[in-house]
């Protein structure tokens, strides 16, 4: 079945086990409506699921199953609003001993981290757990907004919580394991390296530069290094990759200290090759910097930290480095000050695109620039001379018209991702029905 994100798919368990019932009339017509919902949404027919439950609220107002039902049906649908408010009204016909208090108060929680409002997750997700301290979605929920807020170490034990509950969550267990340089204990670190055969096994004492061999082997181990060996090689040798737990389903595969070598080594000379392709000569390719005037390689031909990122982006078709004739990155000042743009821009709800996708607005909308970004809600950040970047304004309330360029980039992206929620505009559905785009064909908007 196809759920909504929040971390666990247990809406199903309450739509089909059903709760026990007050009907204050009609019973066997309540009973019937609840019935013939769940059964489409059992078959993944989640309108006419909601459909029927909307009508078994109208036939029972006081019935938590149907309240619960229909808000579990919204929540699918990703229609977070209406969500919320059939959950509340279910928690108005719930008594304080009923066995679905802390999944309703869980659910108000991921309605709420959905839509960025943390604190007010948190306050759910903490209700939750004071009516079942061993809600799994809520230990997860709970445990996300701590790590996204920087407490990595408690963000660990709600994770290592909710594992002791459900061992097999993998939303869970990989966030756990992500976290594993920020909590792991010098004794857990020490026989991670060991494992790893990065440190001789008599090792007893954790050093920094221990610390950092793991942190970046670790992070190598997260960026899917091992995948990356496996596609360059058909067989990895055994002193590049240890497997835990084989034919378990906890089975994960690490990079020992030789397989972190080789492939650091193999990534840069990937590196070299992508960067050629993107149109840099070799003889330049060595001395390039990133955004901010950091060199991409290392004296040994494997990339830096950033390089990494300038890699990443040039497979992406982004450029994000500085050739040896282009012009110095923007001085600290003025990089704090567009980090503070950025901030202040996610905040207000704006998400930022590539040139590539904003030249694919300007071509739909048939759109200037300029009336893009006076007209239509795009913000132009110049970096320096050479480099600018865009955002779009993504917010469910946002004005219709500064909306469009949204609409058409979530419209495109829906081609190639059925996951992807394509957001409803008047101004373009209107002007579509008679044909036009959002502009005349000198870039301006059309009245």
């Amino acid at each position: 079945m196809r759920c909504s994100k929040h971390f666990l798919c247990n809406i199903t368990a309450v739509l089909l086990l059903g709760l026990p019932c007050a009907f204050a009339a009609t019973p066997a017509k309540v009973a019937a409506c609840l019935e013939q919902g769940k059964k489409q949404f059992a078959e993944q027919d989640y309108p006419a699921a909601k459909d029927s439950f909307s009508q078994c609220v109208r036939m029972a107002p006081t019935n938590a199953d149907a309240y619960l039902s229909l808000a579990g049906t919204l929540l699918t649908l990703d229609e977070l609003p209406e969500a919320k408010k059939y959950f509340l009204g279910a928690l108005k016909n719930m008594t304080r001993t009923s066995p679905y208090l802390s999944y309703t108060y869980s659910m108000l929680g991921d309605i709420a981290l959905k839509r960025q409002q943390y604190e007010a997750a948190l306050t759910w997700y903490t209700k939750s757990l004071a009516s079942n301290a061993a809600n799994v979605n809520s230990l997860v929920g709970k445990g996300v907004i701590t790590e996204y807020q920087g407490d990595k170490k408690s963000a660990a034990e709600f994770y290592r919580s909710a594992l002791a509950v459900e061992p097999l969550n993998l939303i869970a267990r990989q966030r756990l394991i992500s976290l594993e340089p920020e909590y792991f204990s010098d004794e857990e670190m020490l026989a991670a390296l060991r494992q790893r055969y990065a440190i001789k096994p008599e090792e007893k004492e954790l050093t920094d530069d221990m610390r950092r061999t793991f942190a970046v082997i670790h992070q190598a181990e997260q960026r899917r290094g091992v995948d990356y060996l496996k596609r360059k090689y058909l067989k990895v040798p055994s002193n590049w990759v240890v497997t835990l737990n084989k034919d378990t389903k906890f089975e994960r595969d690490l990079l020992t200290l030789a397989g972190y070598k080789t492939l650091q080594k193999q990534i840069g000379q990937d590196a070299i090759a992508a960067f050629q392709q993107a149109g840099v000569e070799i003889k330049d390719v060595f001395d390039l910097r990133d955004l901010k005037g950091n060199k991409i390689f290392n004296e040994d031909n494997t990339l830096t930290e950033s390089g990494f990122v300038a890699y990443t982006e040039t497979l992406n078709h982004r450029k994000a480095f500085l050739l040896p004739s282009e012009s110095l990155p923007p001085t600290q000042e003025v990089l704090n000050r567009i980090a503070r743009l950025e901030e202040d821009l996610k905040n207000a709800g704006y998400m930022e695109i590539s040139r590539k996708e904003m030249k694919f607005i300007e071509k739909q909308t048939k759109c200037s620039e300029e009336t893009l970004r006076s007209d239509l809600g795009v913000y132009v950040l110049p970096v320096n001379k050479n480099v600018r970047r865009y955002f779009i304004l993504a917010r469910e309330d946002a004005d219709v018209k500064k909306g469009v360029p949204y609409y058409y980039l979530m419209k495109e992206k829906a081609k190639y991702d059925s996951s992807v929620k394509v957001p409803t505009n008047s101004l373009v559905d209107s002007y579509a029905y008679y044909g036009y785009t959002v502009c005349f064909d000198d870039g301006k908007l059309l009245n």
